[in-house]
């Protein structure tokens, strides 16, 4: 896809916080002919005349089949500053998803459930999978799951507020397909179901809450829902904050 105009959520002498499409590869210059990486965008968007000699601090990543929140840093200070949160678990993260309705998926209703499993590295078809604890080369994965009422999601679907405590690799998409429910449009996972276009799937990075590098005070930074997400009765008529 062609690159598409920046969706800024915050921008200061610090850092920079965007909206990520769906299906748009996040960083490298690696993207085929006639598609443009999130970082060049970026890059553009801060040095027009030279966006190859700006500074951009890489403090997070997102897949590229998964839309929003993505924080960037402006300064090597912001940047570290950035990255001990994500790597201290300071960061607060919630993502939502469309999954299909196995039977792990929990029931509308009850309370926030605990996902704990151990994944392994990414194989060399590039997915991760379900260990045994204690496996070499694994590490835990926990993430904090809600099921959200949702009349108008079609049959056999569910929609889920997603809270990782951990940043594991794809460690989302595992955990949800692990437990018969693959994300809408994640066919590597084992989804049957399509999602807006191939490469894009229903997991969205709602919210993300991290401290400003330099002023120290709580910044929270909420994506627009994708419309595509609209046709599944999701996202119609949320208040600006996006919290409902």
């Amino acid at each position: 896809m062609e690159s598409a105009s920046l969706v800024i959520l915050h921008e200061d002498a610090d850092c920079l916080a965007v909206v990520k499409p769906a299906g748009q590869f996040p960083i490298g210059t690696w993207a085929p002919p006639g598609e443009c990486t999130l970082e060049q965008d970026v890059r553009r968007h801060l040095a027009p005349d030279d966006p190859a000699g700006v500074y951009l601090g890489i403090v997070h990543r997102l897949d590229r089949p998964t839309s929003g929140v993505l924080i960037w840093a402006k300064t090597p200070r912001a940047a570290r500053r950035l990255s001990l949160q994500f790597e201290r678990r300071e960061a607060l993260k919630e993502y939502w998803a469309l999954v299909e309705a196995g039977a792990g998926i929990p029931p509308t209703g009850v309370d926030e459930v605990n996902w704990s499993d151990w994944l392994t590295r990414p194989g060399k078809d590039g997915l991760v999978r379900l260990a045994e604890p204690g496996t070499p080369g694994a590490r835990q994965a926990v993430t904090r799951v809600r099921r959200e009422p949702a009349s108008g999601l079609p049959p056999g679907l569910a929609w889920l507020r997603l809270r990782p405590e951990t940043g594991r690799t794809h460690q989302l998409r595992a955990q949800c397909a692990a437990r018969e429910g693959p994300i809408v449009g994640d066919a590597a996972y084992g989804s049957t179901r399509t999602f807006e276009r191939p490469e894009a799937i229903a997991l969205h990075a709602r919210w993300l809450q991290v401290r400003h590098p330099t002023l120290q005070q709580p910044m929270e930074l909420v994506a627009p829902l994708p419309v595509a997400w609209h046709a599944y009765g999701v996202g119609i008529g949320l208040g600006s904050d996006g919290r409902a």
